[in-house]
């Protein structure tokens, strides 16, 4: 059989080209049963559509941006793979940028997007500065943006968090319960939305339990490895915390290399949570308790909002809060 074309296609079954365009697309305003009998007919005249040509005609690049601080941290890397497992449904690209936390970074990989290079952006915040006009184009250009983990609330988008302050109260009651009163609570980024509730969760677990708060004991932290060595070395020799509570995952790993090389054992002279979605965490000596992040749904969250907007062509501004788990392992073992 000669090459068909998808007014040929269309012609066959009987229905408009645009419905046999938008199964081929993916849209959800197509009956689920019209869309399979299109592909079906489309598999046995051996049609493939080019979506590129299609692609150039609607003026939409069917790529999509995912914009994260770090890939090193297995949160991120579930966020993205659900992201990802919603664009490829639809029929899209994605193109992952890597802050590493730096704002001249988010800026200029903002720039470079808004020129139409994708179609809509999802990204979590690298939160070190107050002025957030440059994201202002991204709405003068109607291109949809959805914030997911650390986000900027003065942004009015669609965001999709988890209960950071619930986790963070929940988390510190557990030192407490384990025996912890000098509780250090590890931090980066605290003047962040996802960091002022985590610290504020602390402290009022604290206060809850009538343990007096000491701001000696919010230890700013970085991005950097051996600089978090150094900071909570120091800590651990002249605070002697009997608990860590670290807000990032990294930060775990840190207290463990320091307690490690300091001689002081986990969980009998300090005991350590963390948010994190490590999959290692059970395997770690001793093993890490965690506050684990829905991280595959919040990216699958995310992207449903971003398609959302995409397919209506109209602002989505859901704010979505997912509940993360507290996994109790032997880091905090009375």
């Amino acid at each position: 059989m000669d090459k068909i074309d998808i007014k040929q296609l269309a012609k066959d079954l009987n229905l408009s080209t645009s419905t046999v365009s938008r199964a081929f697309r993916g849209n959800s305003d197509i009956n689920a049963k019209t869309k399979e009998r299109i592909l079906a007919r489309a598999r046995e005249l051996n049609y493939q559509p080019n979506l590129y040509a299609s692609s150039l005609r609607e003026r939409k690049s069917k790529t999509i941006a995912i914009v994260v601080p770090e890939l090193a941290n297995n949160f991120f890397s579930q966020a993205i793979r659900g992201i990802e497992q919603v664009a490829r449904e639809k029929g899209y690209h994605t193109l992952i940028y890597v802050t590493d936390d730096e704002y001249q970074k988010e800026v200029s990989f903002i720039d470079n997007m808004s020129n139409g290079r994708v179609d809509g952006i999802i990204m979590s915040a690298s939160g070190e500065s107050k002025d957030h006009n440059y994201l202002n184009k991204l709405k003068k250009k109607h291109m949809p943006l959805v914030f997911f983990d650390r986000v900027y609330d003065d942004i009015d988008v669609a965001k999709v968090t988890t209960n950071d302050y619930d986790s963070s109260f929940n988390a510190t009651r557990h030192l407490i319960a384990a025996g912890c009163r000098r509780i250090a609570f590890l931090v980066i980024n605290k003047s962040l939305s996802i960091g002022k509730m985590r610290v504020q969760g602390y402290i009022d677990a604290l206060k809850a339990e009538h343990i007096p708060f000491n701001e000696d004991l919010i230890i700013d932290c970085s991005n950097d490895h051996r600089k978090n060595y150094n900071i909570l070395s120091k800590v651990m020799k002249t605070l002697k915390p009997d608990g860590l509570f670290a807000a990032v995952e990294r930060l775990a790993i840190a207290s463990y290399y320091v307690c490690h090389d300091l001689g002081i054992a986990i969980p009998r002279k300090v005991k350590i949570i963390s948010f994190s979605s490590l999959e290692i965490a059970p395997l770690l000596n001793p093993s890490l308790t965690t506050i684990t992040q829905p991280a595959l749904e919040m990216g699958i969250k995310a992207a449903q909002l971003l398609f959302r907007s995409l397919e209506t062509s109209a602002p989505v501004h859901d704010q979505v809060v997912l509940k993360s788990k507290i996994i109790p392992r032997k880091s905090t073992s009375a």
